[in-house]
């Protein structure tokens, strides 16, 4: 079996054309700078503002959009568990996000193909973030606050001052997609 060098990526935000390009399905990547938590309803909402002419509660150009929906924080957490949940949830909402702006996701699991196209067209990427280990997770995120949409709970949007947050790339701007490419590599 051949044994292949992994290597890791830091990128700092927000995310532009440039950064994007540079990044390929595969690649592990350590993200610095501020990222924004939305779920299901949040995407609604946020869809509902864009409909509305209405301004959005952050600038999204170049912003990625962690689908989290964390824990209660521990006392002298800024956090609590924050680990990434199903992204085919917020498939529905992310062409729109994504031609407003939007340049990255992270989540788990796949996403459509009307996603990916959307990546493709207007240069996004799709990372991966490894579900079930929300607490370690959690320990890369330096601070966290409410910025819309409290009454969603853990679901409310949040901005959080991330530092390393470890995650792979999944879909990148050329149109691969990490999950076809395993089952591919792995069928027998």
């Amino acid at each position: 079996m051949r044994k292949e060098h992994v290597i890791t990526k830091r990128i700092t935000l927000p995310l532009t054309d440039e950064i994007v390009g540079g990044l390929r399905m595969g690649d592990n990547i350590l993200i610095t700078g501020i990222i924004y938590t939305a779920r299901d309803t949040a995407h609604q909402r946020l869809i509902e503002l864009i409909d509305k002419g209405a301004e959005l509660p952050f600038d999204i150009q170049g912003q990625i959009i962690y689908y989290v929906g964390p824990t209660p924080p521990k006392p002298g957490q800024p956090i609590g568990s924050a680990g990434p949940t199903t992204s085919g949830r917020m498939d529905a909402y992310t062409h729109r996000l994504i031609e407003q702006g939007l340049k990255g996701m992270i989540g788990k699991g796949q996403r459509s193909q009307a996603v990916r196209d959307s990546m493709k067209k207007y240069k996004a990427v799709y990372f991966g973030a490894t579900g079930g280990a929300g607490a370690l997770l959690s320990k890369r995120i330096k601070k966290a606050e409410v910025i819309a949409f409290a009454d969603l709970g853990p679901e409310a949007i949040r901005r959080l001052e991330v530092e390393d947050f470890p995650a792979v790339v999944i879909n990148d701007i050329y149109g691969k997609d990490l999950y076809d490419e395993g089952v591919k590599r792995f069928a027998r």
